[in-house]
């Protein structure tokens, strides 16, 4: 089966890409991936509006954090860092609508939570939009652990 787009796999135990159809979502559960967290809109281009149900019947964990593309906040940030830590051990599939949101999430929770060297938490998608990002990005890849108040 074709990978989702924009599949990156970032760590041994966390994959990152852009929104799985409902095939890849069966097949991630196939895989051994034990959840599923999900920062794109409900609203967003390809969204499954039952993707919930969907992996849950899978026997996999869902966990959707909207995070508006416009308007990332050190919020958004705080909750997707505290459920990643929670995680922490198992197989996670982490993804938005294209993995640009994602990318800059893990970003920050694998340099600031995990001590990952900024190098190897720098997704390609993350690489390439890096020059180009809104104000809006550039100040979300600003925050700093002690932005988020933990």
């Amino acid at each position: 089966m074709d990978e989702p787009l924009n599949y990156y796999r970032i760590t041994e135990q966390i994959a990152t890409s852009g929104q799985p159809s409902r095939e890849q979502l069966t097949d991630i559960a196939r895989r051994g991936y034990e959840a599923v967290v999900n920062l794109a809109m409900h609203d967003s281009d390809n969204a499954i509006p039952d993707e919930g149900g969907i992996v849950a019947a899978r026997g996999m964990l869902y966990v959707h954090i909207p995070v508006p593309f416009e308007k990332p906040t050190a919020q958004h940030l705080k909750i997707f860092c505290g459920i990643m830590s929670v995680l922490r051990g198992k197989k996670v599939w982490v993804h938005c609508a294209v993995n640009a949101r994602v990318s800059a999430f893990m970003f920050h929770y694998l340099t600031q939570f995990r001590g990952v060297p900024e190098e190897e938490a720098t997704s390609p998608v993350l690489r390439e939009w890096l020059p180009v990002m809104d104000e809006a990005w550039r100040s979300f890849m600003a925050l700093e652990k002690d932005d988020l108040g933990v």
